[in-house]
């Protein structure tokens, strides 16, 4: 049987919102343009939700001293093949970070701190920090939000797609292919699934591997806190409206989930799911009336 997690009572604001100035920050970055969203720094006030005593610029000390260590390996001049190479050879070789097979739905491996410490993660937060230690090497690498596997790409030269979880390893239209059908996408079009992610898709991947982390151990919490910083990304998405409501069920408050519920029924009159949202709504509101 599948244990349920509580969280520990004293964490419960943390597991439920950022720190208010950490939210502000957030909520102002991706607010703007894409161009200016800084990765890292998102993905670091994503996980000071987890780990309030969280230092970011610790960690982005850290990209740094990484990409120096890897530059210094550099020749002159390098092409951007040679660029790739060492930092594939440096990252998953003499750094030691490689994709967690074992324990690959651990919440650790989605926050980039942990990541950064324990040197294994998944493949977006790998490809995050293929992307950033990349940057900082000159080379602009394009995120590709993959179904079912993250995968990246370098954006000079001949733009060969890269598995950061496999050691960034080069992936061929053949495997990609395969990889597609084995995910139920073969009617999709290959090209179209290999434009490059923006920066918000990239938080909001990462941030819905963590919903759906938090949601099979049963921690709504943590799990709501989630979901109401994927609306800070990309604000009223109906799926993401309904599950606030459902998650607000399940810690029983239910005024808030009247409203996401009503929300959603607005965002989506159309849904497929709006007549059981209705009868929901029904017993919502009269289970409302009763307590108050």
């Amino acid at each position: 049987m599948r244990a349920f997690f509580l969280p520990d009572p004293r964490r419960r604001a943390a597991t439920l919102r950022m720190k208010q100035q950490d939210a502000k920050r957030f909520a102002d970055m991706v607010s703007g343009p894409d161009e200016y969203i800084n990765l890292a720094e998102a993905a670091l006030l994503i996980a000071r939700g987890e780990y309030p005593d969280l230092d970011p610029a610790h960690y982005l000390h850290r990209l740094d001293f990484l990409a120096g260590q890897c530059g210094a390996r550099l020749g002159p001049g390098p092409s951007a093949a040679d660029v790739v190479a060492r930092l594939n050879g440096y990252l998953f070789g003499e750094a030691g970070f490689r994709g967690d097979l074992s324990t690959f739905n651990d919440p650790r491996n989605s926050y980039l701190n942990e990541v950064l410490d324990r040197r294994q993660g998944i493949p977006i937060t790998l490809s995050l920090l293929y992307m950033e230690i990349g940057a900082r090497l000159g080379l602009r690498i394009e995120g590709i939000s993959f179904p079912g596997h993250f995968l990246v790409r370098a954006a000079h030269g001949s733009g060969i797609v890269l598995d950061p979880f496999d050691g960034g390893r080069s992936v061929d239209r053949v495997e990609l292919q395969r990889r597609l059908d084995g995910v139920g996408g073969a009617h999709r079009n290959l090209d179209d699934l290999l434009q490059a992610a923006s920066r918000r898709d990239i938080i909001a991947r990462m941030l819905r591997n963590l919903k759906a982390i938090h949601m099979e151990r049963e921690d709504f919490a943590r799990a709501l806190g989630t979901v109401n910083l994927i609306l800070e990304v990309f604000p009223a998405v109906p799926a993401e409206v309904r599950d606030r409501a459902r998650l607000h069920e399940q810690l029983e408050c239910a005024r808030a989930a009247v409203a996401d519920y009503e929300h959603y029924l607005f965002l989506a009159p159309e849904a497929a799911d709006t007549g059981a949202v209705h009868a929901r709504l029904v017993e919502l509101k009269g289970s409302a009336h009763r307590l108050h």
